[in-house]
């Protein structure tokens, strides 16, 4: 398996990668390798149960949460290296890449030794991220010959497998939703009297749209001073930010939890009452899915996967629109009973949607075509 990202480093498929292999170490008949990347600078391996090995290549990196062409180069060539040694004691029936670019790419390479799938997650797609418009221009032909080549593709969404389907039509590509830990993420009884809390949980880069939603907190603060906004995670646009939210006079609201471990996150939803999500693009959000699992309403774009979780549970709104975030926290804020409403729809819905359930789906895909 090859993933750059794992955790502590990365977002959405760091932490699916995380739990897909936590579920792969409680089932008979697999045994994998995933080949990533160390916080440190130095070669690390850690073991999860008797089955799975986690292999972590030092490749100087800085930040967590934001990757510099060096490191990406530097994973890749380190990483051909490193499955080229591993191959020599180990044969492989098959390899599962995380993002076409550059796991893809990789895995393209050992193509007549052992099968490979692709896991899309976003940005691997071209027109996702309007960061890298330059960059998709000359990727678009690797990326489709990595697809084709691919004994299997897989969207973790409706919205980005029609994505995909612009670059290469003919493509066939697979949907495999990402997956919630129900039993960690719960909803908790909320406190009569607190301020209500509106929790937003995300990198802090500019396709999570977080500017949009603190722009709607003065017109909130106007009819609802009660009310405190909770903003996790890290990213190159933090301190910008937090001078747009001095700017606007609203930072006595607003609290910057920055990168929360994980195991602190559970209290953190279950204690919040609305979630917000702004993005201008999404693949399938494991923030959203962890907030349903805590039995909030959501608020979310009209974008990717995210729409494809709302449903009576949430209200979902046009990308870029300040106005229309502000009206449907104050929707949720003077209604109560609809919050409860939809946030036990919420949870009932990501009870459907569990870890256990994506590691079987892929286990059998990986037993189609280890068959075939």
């Amino acid at each position: 398996m090859l993933n750059y990202e794992y955790p502590p480093i990365g977002g959405g498929a760091s932490r699916a990668t995380f739990h897909l292999l936590k579920e792969f170490s409680h089932l008979d008949g697999i045994k994998v390798d995933l080949i990533t990347s160390s916080i440190s600078n130095r070669f690390e391996i850690e073991g999860v149960g008797d089955n799975i090995q986690i292999h972590k290549i030092p490749i100087k990196k800085g930040e967590r949460y934001y990757w510099t062409q060096r490191e990406i180069l530097t994973y890749s060539y380190k990483s051909v290296s490193y499955i080229r040694k591993l191959k020599k004691n180990q044969k492989y029936d098959l390899c599962h890449a995380f993002f076409g670019v550059p796991c893809g790419v990789m895995a393209y390479l050992f193509r007549k030794e052992m099968p490979y799938i692709v896991s899309l997650r976003g940005s691997d797609v071209p027109g996702f991220n309007p960061r890298f418009s330059f960059q998709y221009t000359f990727l678009k032909p690797i990326i489709k010959k990595v697809w084709s080549e691919a004994k299997s593709v897989v969207a973790n969404s409706q919205g980005l497998r029609e994505l995909a389907l612009k670059t290469n039509p003919n493509q066939k590509i697979e949907v495999i939703y990402n997956g919630v830990d129900t039993q960690k993420f719960r909803p908790a009884p909320k406190k009569n009297g607190d301020k209500i809390r509106i929790l937003s949980v995300a990198r802090l880069i500019e396709r999570k749209g977080l500017n949009y939603l603190i722009e709607a907190i003065p017109s909130i603060i106007e009819n609802q001073n009660n009310v405190e906004v909770l903003i996790v995670g890290e990213g190159n646009l933090h301190r910008e930010l937090q001078r747009k939210c001095s700017g606007l006079g609203i930072q006595k609201y607003v609290k910057f939890l920055g990168g929360v471990n994980n195991d602190d996150l559970p209290s953190i939803y279950s204690n919040s009452d609305i979630f917000v999500l702004p993005s201008l693009n999404e693949g399938m959000s494991n923030t959203i899915l962890e907030a349903m699992a805590s039995g909030l309403p959501i608020i979310t774009t009209d974008t990717g996967g995210s729409k494809e979780l709302i449903d009576k549970n949430g209200i979902i709104i046009p990308i870029m629109d300040s106005k229309a975030i502000s009206d449907a926290i104050m929707t949720l804020i003077s209604n109560e009973r609809l919050r409860y409403e939809m946030g036990r729809k919420s949870r009932r819905k990501a009870e459907g949607m569990s870890w256990e359930r994506v590691a079987k789906d892929y286990f059998n895909l990986y037993s189609k075509i280890l068959r075939a």
